[in-house]
């Protein structure tokens, strides 16, 4: 596996954890960070089940994330409209990996999630926050707008609590982030360990290749078919489903009473 330069990656017990690393600047992201997770995500992606079943994405050192950082800010307020198009499309490109991986995504967030954090973890599929942690979508704040972030941000709270956290730039703790949608569960620590432990079993106990399809799934009645190919898609899924080898595996297992084949003896 690659070295890094702003984020560490580690397997255990199939789960992979990404951590960002750049704790002395609170975790902010530049383009080292942004073209790091593409390339992160883009390995976790090429991985099989027998290696990977759950990746998880948090920070190192006091917060998650404090958003972009400024002294990469300063520097591309002097780009030219299409150096500036070309960064910010690398962004829009990393929340999409975070967004389509084909495994389960977790982000735990601590400290704060400022402005671009949230796009990070928005585009997750299960966001854990502590209670103390603080969200601000505050770009407006400095005369610019989350853009690249808003698909997911919007797809998680909806379009009026979206103006209402984008257009005041208000902050916010972490049950207010979880009223909101944002997140999926805020509370204490040891609370939050157990929630991911709990979640961990239940999508590793799942048929891997069941929730990856159910994903994209997902994935793609939201965002690319009309009404009219979910249905034939979807007929056409399920049918392909109950006869391959896990479909077959997991409707033996269940008329049998035993545990299927993918879950581990450990799990």
């Amino acid at each position: 596996m690659k070295e890094y330069q702003t984020i560490t990656f580690s397997i255990e017990n199939k789960i992979g954890t990404i951590c960002l690393n750049r704790p002395e600047i609170h975790n902010a992201f530049n383009e080292v960070m942004i073209a790091d997770i593409l390339h992160c995500f883009g390995k976790i992606d090429q991985m099989d089940y027998q290696t990977l079943r759950v990746v998880l994405l948090k920070g190192k050192g006091k917060s998650f994330c404090a958003g972009a950082d400024l002294n990469w800010m300063k520097g591309v307020a002097n780009y030219s409209y299409q150096e500036n198009y070309q960064e910010s499309f690398k962004l829009s490109q990393c929340f999409n990996a975070i967004y389509a991986c084909k495994f389960p995504t977790i982000t735990l967030v601590h400290g704060a999630a400022i402005g671009g954090a949230n796009g990070l973890l928005a585009a997750c599929d299960f966001v854990l926050a502590h209670k103390q942690t603080v969200f601000s979508l505050s770009e407006v704040k400095i005369g610019i707008v989350p853009a690249c972030i808003s698909p997911y941000v919007v797809k998680r709270v909806g379009e009026y609590k979206s103006k209402e956290l984008m257009l005041t730039g208000m902050r916010f703790r972490g049950k207010e982030a979880q009223k909101a949608g944002l997140v999926n569960w805020s509370g204490g620590q040891k609370k939050l360990d157990a929630k991911l432990e709990d979640l961990i079993s239940k999508l590793k106990t799942s048929g891997p290749i069941a929730v990856s399809t159910c994903k994209q799934l997902l994935y793609d009645v939201k965002n690319a078919w009309n009404h009219e190919q979910a249905m034939e898609n979807t007929a056409r899924m399920i049918a392909e489903l109950r006869q391959s080898a896990e479909g077959q595996e997991g409707m033996s297992s269940f008329l049998e009473k035993r545990k299927p084949n993918w879950i581990d003896k450990t799990d």
